[in-house]
């Protein structure tokens, strides 16, 4: 299981290094690139809840398997891909696979380890592999991109694929389906077409000279189409994926909707130190990867300390704390472009993000899960992930395929994505200023 979490984790972020290559390759821009990244989230973030309840109604190993298999085949067709847009559909399947996987994944160590000590030490287990998986991306994307090529970055995890299919076989045992309620289909779908219909209307309408003059005007129309029936679906499901007893929780729904506004930030900086490391400074993927590396040793340093603060200064402080520290670092990315530094420059950025990324994706997790009851605290764990990978895809589709868009003339692409960036922060934190209550100030639970 902490295997086919690390694999999971690592694709979320091994891809940003590799981008150049990958368009040098197909003949892509900048701004078209964001489908690389953010196929995977939609998808991934969007299916997530609908998973879990697939989980319970065909059987956790059944699940495990079919999650795990699908994953395993996107990434050898990512690998081997002919095309971009084939590239890009196996982008979206591995966000299905993972969607699948991973709930069924937790449940199995959940059921595999008894309350106490023993599930305590698994699930930290699951959540130190999960952040070494996002921190290693990075340096592996240039790695593996140098070394083999960036196809590699896909095919290389196809034989550990294979051993956790395996042993699942072998090792996890089955059970019989529990009866449930029936899955929201149409809510699903709805939750995974309102972010894919943006991005598609913001990556066209950033082309200079579109081939469908109307397609972005009616995707983004779309988007909110899909957005609304989404809500009005959730109403009158049977077993929602949202239940809108959810949304009477204020300090609750306020945390996830700032974790949108703070993710769609984080995900737009690694896209962007990716980008000026190669294309301004002109580093090769090596020497790119590298240079991220201030970035991963700050987020483990975070993940140490964050916890420990947040009891002192309770949560609200550690997310106001963390979005300023990511506005601070949008400004040093948007000051370094426009003097033309070198990519070393880029460092300060590097450590103000991980700050950023351990004290407010952190605190805004905690508020997001307090005081829920045994019945919400999957729908509350389900709907945080998914509002951190749905803002971080609506985010990359915006504030970089905005800003590199080609039909953008004029700006320095790194200055207007950072600028866009820092207006979701403004919002972000004005969010984050409202959440009030326990959850807001109440001492977490030092470690």
């Amino acid at each position: 299981m902490a295997m086919l979490q690390f694999l999971i984790a690592v694709d979320v972020t091994v891809v940003n290094v590799a981008l150049p290559s990958v368009g040098d390759d197909f003949g892509v821009a900048g701004h078209a690139l964001t489908w690389v990244v953010v196929g995977y989230t939609i998808t991934g973030g969007g299916l997530l809840m609908l998973g879990g309840r697939l989980g319970d109604v065909l059987g956790r190993r059944r699940v495990l398997l079919l999650g795990t298999a699908l994953f395993g085949a996107a990434s050898l067709l990512a690998g081997v891909a002919p095309t971009f847009a084939v590239l890009v559909a196996a982008r979206l399947l591995q966000g299905v696979g993972e969607a699948i996987a991973l709930p069924a994944a937790m449940a199995v160590i959940v059921l595999l380890f008894p309350e106490g000590p023993r599930r305590s030490r698994a699930l930290s287990v699951w959540a130190a592999v999960a952040s070494c998986g996002l921190v290693l991306g990075f340096v592996l994307s240039g790695v593996i991109t140098e070394l083999l090529g960036w196809r590699w970055i896909f095919l290389v995890s196809v034989p550990f694929i294979l051993v956790v299919l395996v042993a699942a076989a072998v090792l996890v045992p089955g059970e019989r389906p529990a009866a449930g309620a029936p899955l929201d289909l149409p809510g699903s779908l709805l939750l995974v077409a309102a972010p894919f219909l943006f991005t598609l209307g913001v990556v066209e309408a950033g082309e200079a000279e579109g081939t469908l003059p109307w397609l972005p005007p009616v995707a983004l129309v779309g988007a909110v189409v899909a957005g609304v029936l989404f809500v009005r679906v959730e109403r009158r499901a049977a077993s929602p994926l949202v239940p809108p007893r959810f949304f009477r929780n204020r300090p609750r729904v306020l945390a996830n909707l700032a974790t949108a506004l703070l993710s769609a930030a984080l995900s737009t900086s690694f896209l962007l130190f990716a980008y000026y490391l190669q294309e301004r400074s002109g580093a090769g993927p090596l020497l790119a990867g590298l240079t991220m590396l201030p970035l991963a040793v700050s987020l483990i340093g975070a993940s140490v300390l964050v916890p420990r603060l947040l009891g002192r200064w309770g949560a609200r402080a550690c997310v106001l704390v963390g979005v300023g520290c990511t506005a601070l670092a949008m400004a040093v990315i948007a000051l370094v472009a426009r003097v033309g530094a070198g990519g070393v420059a880029l460092v300060p950025a590097m450590v103000l993000i991980a700050a950023g990324m351990g004290f407010g994706i952190v605190g805004l997790q905690y508020v997001a899960v307090t005081g829920v009851t045994e019945e919400d605290a999957g729908i509350a764990s389900g709907v945080q992930r998914a509002a951190d990978q749905l803002g971080g895809a609506t985010g990359v589709s915006l504030y970089v395929g905005v800003g590199f868009a080609p039909a953008v003339h004029g700006a320095d692409p790194f200055l207007a994505s950072s600028l866009l960036a820092v207006a979701g922060l403004v919002a972000a934190g004005a969010v984050a200023w409202r959440i009030t209550g326990p959850a807001a100030v109440r001492e977490a639970p030092a470690g």
